[in-house]
């Protein structure tokens, strides 16, 4: 594997267990501060570093590291410029947790297309074991974004 690839995908697993650990801390009320940092910060990354492969036009990888992109920084606006005060826990939690999916979502992707017996069991990924994996991963994912609005709350020590 180059170089680049090596280092994109170990950012990319960081930003990915970083990112459970902070939804953890999400479902159970739990700030996580130094977590959290790293979670945004490598998943960031794992979005800019993913446009340095060579492309002769625009992937579908391109657009969901955009619109990560652009969660990601509502998010890190809400947590750390807004303080997730009011409604901006909700875009917090929810900016987070997409973030977390997408990442997810492309490691799916990547494994169907890197591992053999996932690759032969879906070789164009258009095929029902492809379907259901990506279709398991976002429900789940949205019934976790869900259940970290309702459970994360902010607590204002300064009171």
């Amino acid at each position: 594997m180059p170089t680049y690839t090596l280092v994109h995908v170990v950012i990319s697993l960081v930003g990915i267990g970083t990112g459970l650990v902070v939804l953890a801390g999400l479902l159970t009320a739990k700030r996580l501060n130094g977590w959290t940092a790293l979670f945004l910060a490598s998943t960031v990354a794992t979005n800019v570093t993913g446009f340095g492969f060579p492309a002769a036009r625009v992937l579908p990888s391109h657009v969901v590291a955009v619109i990560s992109l652009v969660l990601l920084a509502l998010a890190i606006y809400a947590r750390y410029a807004r303080g997730m005060a009011g409604r901006w826990r909700t875009v917090y939690v929810v900016g987070a947790v997409l973030s977390l999916y997408l990442n997810v979502f492309v490691g799916i992707v990547q494994a169907f297309l890197r591992v053999p017996a996932l690759r032969a069991a879906a070789p164009t990924q258009s095929e029902l074991p492809f379907q259901l994996t990506q279709l398991m991963a976002l429900v789940i994912f949205i019934s976790l974004s869900i259940a970290a609005v309702s459970r994360f709350r902010v607590i204002d020590y300064s009171r």
